[in-house]
C-alpha cells in the first residue's frame, strides 16, 4: 500500500491544504459518502485562515432535524434523536451555511438538496446547480476537482466505496484516462458494508486514509415514515402496472415503502391482493391490472438502492439476472436496519447486489442493445409534489423559484421509459395536501416551472387511480388528469379547462369518477389495513409503539395549525374524548400533566389529533 494513514484528521487536513496549495475544489459524494470528519477538518483550517479557498461540489448534505422552534417535534424528537438519526455528526459547512455565518472564502454548490432543507436559504439558493444525475459528472469534471473526500469501508487490505459508487466510480475512470489529477482522501467507516465487484477501489488509488477508531462515526439514519392510505392506495395501483419479467426502480421514502409492500403482497398472496384491487372504487382499466406472484421475477435498476428493493430481492419477487446481478444501483441512504442487513448478508445474496454508476443506472449510452433489450418493460417509479392538466409534473421546485429537492435522477428515468420495449415513467403523488389547515389540490392547471415538461407525459398515479397519457391528445390527458384528481377540486380544474378550449363546453366528469374523496378511500382500504394487509410500517420502524401513534396525530396537528377553525376542531374533540389509551403518548409527549394554559390547549389538541379517524 502506497497510501499515506493518519489518525489526525488535522494533520490530514493540512497535508491537503499543502498538496494543492490552498486553493481546494472538494468533490463529496452525495448523501451517505461523505468523509464529515475530514470535511471538517478542511472547513475549520478555512475558517480560521481566509487565505484558504474552499470550493466543495456535493449534493444531498444530511442534517438531522433541529427541533428548537418548534415545541412538539423537540418534544418528540429531543430524546430520541440518536435512536432515530443515528449519532451522525453535523458537517460544518452545512451549520455555518444555515446560520448565514459562512465566509466569502467558502463556496458550496450542491445539485440536490435534502427536501425541504435549504427553503429561504439565499446562499444556499444561489448557489445551487441544477443538473439531471447523469450531468452532474460532466459540470464536476469542468471545475477540475483537486480533491475527493470519501467515506470507505475496509475488508483486510481492500477498500470498497461501499454506498456511493454513483459519480465516484466515473471520476476515478477520467483520472486513469489522464482527463482528470486530484487526490483522494478516505475515511475508514465500520458501518459501512463492503461492496465488492464495481464499488470496490484498489489502494493504490488512495492518497491519504483517515484510520482512528476516535473519529468513527454512525451512519445516517432515515427512519421510516408511516404509510397513509393514500399511499397505499398508490401502491397497489402502482403493484398492478408490473407485469412477470419487468424491470423496477422505485425511491426511497412512504411512497416507495407502499409500492415495495404492495408488490410483496401479491406475490405472497395473490387472492387477497387480487381481492382488494377487485374492490377499488374504479377499477383498473386493461392493461393496468397485473397480478399473481412473481415466476420469472423482476430486474432492478435504480440509482437509489433502498430496503423495499432489499425486501424484494429476498422474497423472491428481484430475481432476473443481468450481468450477473439481480440488482444494479448507484448509492444507498436508508435506515440503521438496512446497513445492518447488507453487512450481514451472506457474500453470495449480497453478490447479487451491484453497486455500479449511475451513469450505468440511469441511462443506455455505452451498450445500448444490451441495456435497452435488459430493461425490456420497465417500470420507473418516482414522486412527485404537483401534477398539471396537461401532463407537466413538478417534483423539485415551488412556483416562487425556490428548490426543494432537485432534478436527480427522475428526468433520467422518464427519458429512458420512452427509449426501452415496453418501458412506462410512472410519477405518483398524493392528490391533494393540508398546510395551516387549507386543503388544496396537487393537480393544477398550470405551474411556472416544470421538472418533466408535458411532452414526456406517461403514467400518473394518485390514490384515486391511474391516468395513462402517453400519445394522447390534450383533450383526452386532461380528461384522464380530473379522473384522478381530488372531487372537491374537479369542477374549477374542469371550468380552466373548458375556459382554455382544451374542452368542450358542457364537458362533465364521468360518474364513476365524481366521488374521488378521502372517505370513499376509507370505505375502500380501512378493512384491509385493520387485516394487516396494508401495515402503517410494512419493513419496520425505530419509532416505539407509542411514537407510532403519535406520528399520525401529529401530523394533523401540522396540518391544523394555522387555521382557528381546524384547531378548534381538534379541540373541541379533546375535550369529548375519553383518556383512554393516550395517556401514554401524553406523558411521551410531557403533556400528561399540563398545567399552563399553553400546555393544556397543546394537550387537548393533541387528545383530539389522537382520537381523529385515520385518513
Amino acid at each position: 500500500m502506497i497510501f499515506e494513514t493518519l489518525s489526525d484528521p488535522d494533520e490530514l487536513a493540512r497535508r491537503i491544504v499543502a498538496r494543492t496549495g490552498g486553493d481546494i475544489r472538494l468533490a463529496l459524494p452525495l448523501g451517505l459518502g461523505k468523509a464529515n470528519t475530514v470535511v471538517n477538518a478542511l472547513t475549520r483550517l478555512a475558517l480560521a485562515d481566509p487565505a484558504i479557498r474552499l470550493e466543495i461540489f456535493t449534493a444531498l448534505t444530511l442534517e438531522r432535524p433541529d427541533p428548537a422552534g418548534d415545541d412538539l417535534a423537540a418534544r418528540l424528537l429531543g430524546p430520541a434523536l440518536d435512536r432515530l438519526f443515528g449519532a451522525y455528526p453535523a458537517l460544518d459547512y452545512a451549520r455555518h451555511l444555515r446560520a448565514r455565518t459562512l465566509p466569502d472564502n467558502i463556496r458550496v454548490h450542491e445539485f440536490f438538496f435534502q427536501a425541504g432543507n435549504w427553503l429561504g436559504n439565499t446562499a444556499a439558493q444561489r448557489d445551487y446547480i441544477t443538473a439531471n444525475y447523469t450531468h452532474a459528472l460532466h459540470f464536476l469534471l469542468a471545475r477540475k476537482p483537486n480533491v475527493v473526500a470519501q467515506l470507505v469501508a475496509r475488508q483486510g487490505d481492500r477498500f470498497s466505496l461501499s454506498c456511493n459508487t454513483d459519480i465516484t466510480v466515473d471520476l476515478l475512470r477520467a483520472r486513469a484516462a489522464g482527463t482528470q489529477d486530484f487526490l483522494v482522501a478516505a475515511e475508514i467507516s465500520d458501518d459501512l458494508p463492503f461492496m465488492a465487484g464495481t464499488g470496490e477501489i484498489a489502494a493504490p488509488e488512495i492518497a491519504l486514509l483517515l484510520d482512528d477508531p476516535a473519529t468513527r462515526f454512525e451512519l445516517f439514519s432515515a427512519p421510516k415514515r408511516p404509510v397513509s392510505l393514500a399511499e397505499h392506495a398508490i401502491g397497489l395501483h402502482v403493484a398492478g402496472l408490473v407485469p412477470d419479467g419487468a424491470t423496477l426502480q422505485i425511491g426511497i421514502g412512504s411512497t416507495g415503502d407502499a409500492v415495495a409492500s404492495a408488490l410483496l403482497l401479491r406475490h405472497r398472496d395473490p387472492a387477497v391482493f387480487a381481492d382488494i384491487a377487485a374492490g377499488a372504487p374504479v377499477p383498473a382499466a386493461r392493461g393496468f391490472d397485473c397480478s399473481g406472484r412473481f415466476e420469472t421475477g423482476l430486474y432492478a435498476v435504480t440509482e437509489m438502492l433502498v430496503q423495499g428493493i432489499v425486501e424484494l430481492l429476498r422474497a423472491g419477487v428481484v430475481k432476473r439476472e443481468v450481468e450477473g446481478a439481480c440488482v444494479h444501483a448507484g448509492f444507498f441512504l436508508d435506515c440503521r436496519d438496512f446497513y445492518r442487513s447488507l453487512r450481514e448478508m451472506p457474500p453470495q445474496q449480497r453478490a447479487r447486489i451491484a453497486m455500479v454508476p449511475v451513469s450505468f443506472t440511469n441511462q443506455l449510452y455505452g451498450d445500448e442493445a444490451a441495456r435497452r433489450s435488459a430493461r425490456a418493460d420497465a417500470r420507473f417509479v418516482n414522486s412527485a409534489m404537483k401534477a398539471t392538466l396537461l401532463g407537466g409534473v413538478v417534483s423539485d421546485i415551488t412556483a416562487a423559484g425556490q428548490i426543494v429537492s432537485g432534478v436527480g435522477g427522475q428526468y433520467n428515468f422518464v427519458e429512458q421509459a420512452f427509449a426501452i420495449p415496453g418501458g412506462r415513467a410512472v410519477l405518483t403523488l398524493p392528490a391533494t395536501r393540508t398546510r395551516k389547515g387549507r386543503v388544496s389540490s396537487n393537480i393544477v392547471w398550470e405551474h411556472p416551472h416544470e421538472t418533466i415538461p408535458r411532452h414526456l407525459r406517461d403514467i400518473v398515479v394518485t390514490e384515486y387511480g391511474i391516468a395513462d397519457l402517453r400519445g394522447k391528445s390534450d383533450g383526452a390527458a386532461i380528461m384522464a388528469m380530473l379522473c384522478i384528481a381530488d372531487s372537491r377540486f374537479q369542477p374549477a380544474l374542469l371550468a380552466r379547462a373548458i375556459a382554455a378550449g382544451k374542452l368542450a363546453p358542457g364537458t362533465g366528469i364521468p360518474p364513476r369518477h365524481r366521488a374521488n374523496t378521502p372517505r370513499r378511500l376509507r370505505r375502500w382500504l380501512a378493512p384491509s389495513r385493520a387485516a394487516g394487509h396494508l401495515p402503517d410500517f410494512p419493513f419496520g420502524t425505530d419509532f416505539s409503539d407509542v411514537e407510532q401513534r403519535l406520528l399520525p396525530a401529529l401530523e394533523r396537528l401540522k396540518a391544523a395549525s394555522g387555521s382557528p377553525v381546524a384547531m378548534s376542531a381538534l379541540i373541541w374533540r379533546g375535550l369529548v374524548a375519553g383518556a383512554g389509551e393516550n395517556g401514554e403518548c401524553l406523558e411521551r409527549m410531557r403533556l400528561g400533566r399540563a398545567r399552563r394554559p399553553a400546555e393544556i390547549v397543546m394537550a387537548l389538541a393533541l387528545k383530539g389529533a389522537l382520537a381523529r379517524p385515520d385518513d
